[in-house]
This record gives C-alpha cells, sequence and structure tokens, in this order.
C-alpha cells in the first residue's frame, strides 16, 4: 500500500511503517548504550586540584581531631600514615582516608617519639604536644603539605607553591 498525500500536505502512513521507525530508534539507543558502556571506564579519571585539595583538608580534618581526642580524653593517640598502602587511619576513630593512585603521599615523620620507635605514625600527646610530622600530597607540580607541629600540636595546610 502506498502513501497517499492528502490536500492538508500530511502524509497519510499505515501502522507498519510507523512500528518500522520504533523498532530502528530502540536499536540505535541499545548501540549508543552499548557503545558508552565500552568507551566510558577508559575515560581518566584523574584527580582535580580541587580534589588533591580535599584530599589534603581531610587530612588535617582527621589529624586535628586525633588532637583534639588526645587532650579531651587525656590518653595518647596515634594516627598512622601508610605511604605505600597510601592510608591515613585515625588513631581515636579508626576512620581510614586512601589516597587515590594518581596522587603522590610522602610522609615525613620522626624516626622515635617518646622514647619509642615512631616511624610511620604521628603521636598525638594530652597536653597537645606532638611527634610532629609533614605529609606532602601532590600530583603533577601540584601539591599540598599537611604540618603537624611538634611543639604545639598544631595542623596547618599549606600550598607548595608558597613553601
Amino acid at each position: 500500500m502506498r502513501n497517499l498525500t492528502l490536500r492538508t500536505g500530511r502524509v497519510k502512513c499505515n501502522a507498519e511503517d510507523s512500528g518500522f521507525r520504533l523498532i530502528e530508534m530502540v536499536c540505535a539507543v541499545a548501540i549508543l548504550a552499548l557503545l558508552a558502556s565500552l568507551a566510558l571506564p577508559n575515560v581518566p579519571r584523574s584527580t582535580s586540584r580541587a580534589r588533591l585539595e580535599a584530599y589534603a583538608v581531610e587530612t588535617a580534618t582527621l589529624l586535628k581531631s586525633d588532637r583534639y581526642v588526645a587532650m579531651r580524653k587525656g590518653r595518647q593517640v596515634t594516627t598512622r600514615i601508610d605511604a605505600k598502602s597510601r592510608a591515613i587511619r585515625s588513631g581515636s576513630t579508626g576512620r581510614i582516608l586512601r589516597i587515590p593512585e594518581d596522587v603522590n603521599l610522602d610522609a615525613t615523620l620522626a624516626a622515635s617519639c617518646n622514647q619509642r620507635g615512631a616511624g610511620s605514625t604521628i603521636e598525638f600527646f594530652p597536653s597537645g604536644m606532638s611527634c610532629g610530622g609533614v605529609v606532602v600530597l601532590s600530583k603533577s607540580g601540584v601539591g599540598f603539605e599537611i604540618r603537624v607541629n611538634w611543639l604545639i600540636g598544631s595542623v596547618e595546610v599549606v600550598p607548595l607553591n608558597d613553601i
């Protein structure tokens, strides 16, 4: 059966033609979805400067929280920095902050603290003092230092450009 043009300028279609167009649309959408599902995992999900700064602030917050708990509860709190497994673990809550693979994590920590070996930890004491240390998070020339003062235990985040 042929399509007929009416005087109004519209084309009269039979039901078979419109169903065929719907199937074409469904197939096209399915093919696009399949291609997207194959291509999206290959898109690099790199850490942005803003996200790098957020990791630095999260690290500082975790350290400040451990210092606060040490002072408030009157006991020593140990924060563990594991550069190899890219994790920072709170001594007060057990919370673990994981650093992504594309971010460099370096830590300069005291070899001993309070007449004990420290190595991969920052100790906070009830007095507010600490063993001190520096944690550096960097990527592609951009970075942040999280500094823990050994004398007063204060924690600050400093951009690497301002060093």
